[in-house]
């Protein structure tokens, strides 16, 4: 199987032993306390699962700035975002050795990690200036990682962590999160040598399942990973639940069995394009995946990057060797009426726009508010039925 990133082996954060992670959970009660966000909580699940391996903990503030500057740790590590615990104000756990972190996203706040903290430090605007335009190629407010980026404080918390909780995660999706090493112990049981993943955010109509069909074909490999974001999302996203119960059918009716895992990761969306598709390649690599689609705006959203901008980083700024995993570039994909299927724009340069079968987003979410089926060349009925339901169901509460 393919390596993790960074190590030999993986070293998820998360503590396994009962015994000590329930003695843990006592000390965490004495402990100086603080709420993080929610990107605190995240980053702190995807450690804890082993997808931020061989990291420990939260970055301090020199190898934040080196990593948003140029992908690398002040001590050469190859790492596309930084990872940190930012707060507005750290003044209630000033001094302390060990910090116990609070989850915002469950009531009642449990502790959902442990701190050895290492360093509290205050960042200047114009770091954080420096790291959004890097992060984001953008500082527009309105993109919604620059405005979650910017408002959750400027004071670092840097230190390995111990992981207790796998957040909401694991009690709101048991079927689908899935922890890095969870999924390399699927693969292994599968006896799947390659492995495609597929990042999704989104539902998955019929371009989206053609395209998963073509990369297994084309490379060749034994299974495809289809790996949903269970995190938050920005206003008129699917969300999570409905998104599952979309693509599980889809795999159900229209996949060969045994050739399709279907997992999710606890995570919220960055909305960061080309660096959150890196940082896509690299939890894929650590959960055992040696391929990963990346296709038209991978990652991205509004205008703010271009079509494929999210495959030239890897081709242009990604040093060779950082990784082990190798990307299918994607073009963009759907049905074409003359050859009746989907396909790839770049393998038939010869058929016009207009053969194609292309609905915006927003023309898809008006057809499935009145309960219209769109085209089958484009969704599959049984996908839409759930999207529909999901969609009247909304428009019918407001």
């Amino acid at each position: 199987m393919i390596k993790p990133h960074g190590s030999t082996e993986l070293n998820p954060l998360y503590v396994m032993d009962g015994a000590k992670r329930a003695a843990l959970i006592k000390e965490a009660q004495t402990l100086p306390s603080i709420v993080g966000s929610s990107a605190a909580a995240a980053n702190a699940v995807m450690l804890g699962a082993g997808y931020f391996n061989p990291l420990t903990g939260f970055m301090k503030k020199a190898d934040a700035l080196a990593v948003a500057k140029n992908m690398k740790t002040t001590a050469g590590l190859f790492w596309p975002v930084p990872v940190l615990c930012m707060v507005t104000d750290a003044s209630a756990i000033k001094g302390a050795g060990r910090v116990a972190l609070k989850d915002p996203n469950v009531d009642g706040n449990p502790v959902i990690a442990i701190i050895d903290v290492e360093e509290i430090a205050e960042y200047t605007d114009a770091e954080m200036a420096m790291m959004t335009q890097q992060i984001f190629r953008t500082d527009d407010p309105k993109h919604p990682g620059v405005g979650a980026f910017n408002t959750v404080g400027k004071v670092g918390i840097a230190g390995s962590i111990t992981v207790l909780n796998y957040s909401y995660f694991d009690q709101e999706f048991p079927e689908t999160f899935r922890t890095a090493y969870q999924i390399r112990d699927q693969i292994t049981k599968a006896g799947w040598g390659k492995v495609v993943a597929f990042q999704t955010r989104n539902p998955m109509h019929r371009a989206h399942e053609e395209l998963c069909r073509m990369a297994m074909e084309q490379i060749p490999t034994d299974g495809i990973l289809i790996h949903m974001l269970l995190g938050k999302v920005k206003k008129g996203d699917i969300p999570a639940d409905v998104r599952d119960a979309a693509i599980r059918k889809m795999v159900e009716l229209y996949f060969e069995p045994n050739t399709v895992m279907v997992t999710g990761y606890g995570f919220d969306m960055l909305y960061a394009g080309p660096r959150e598709a890196v940082l896509h390649a690299v939890f894929r690599q650590n959960c055992g995946c040696t391929h990963l689609i990346v296709g038209r705006d991978h990652a991205g959203v509004g205008e703010y990057y271009g079509g494929f901008d999210a495959q030239t980083i890897f081709h242009k700024e990604v040093p060779a060797g950082s990784l082990e995993l190798k990307i299918f570039d994607a073009d963009h994909t759907a049905y074409s009426r003359t050859l009746g299927k989907v396909v790839m724009f770049r393998d038939h340069p010869q058929l016009p726009k207009e053969d194609y079968v292309l609905l915006s987003g927003t023309k898809v979410r008006e057809m499935l508010g009145k309960g219209e089926v769109p085209p089958v060349e484009f969704a599959r009925p049984e996908v839409a039925k759930i999207l529909s339901d999901y969609y009247m169901k909304l428009d019918g509460n407001k």
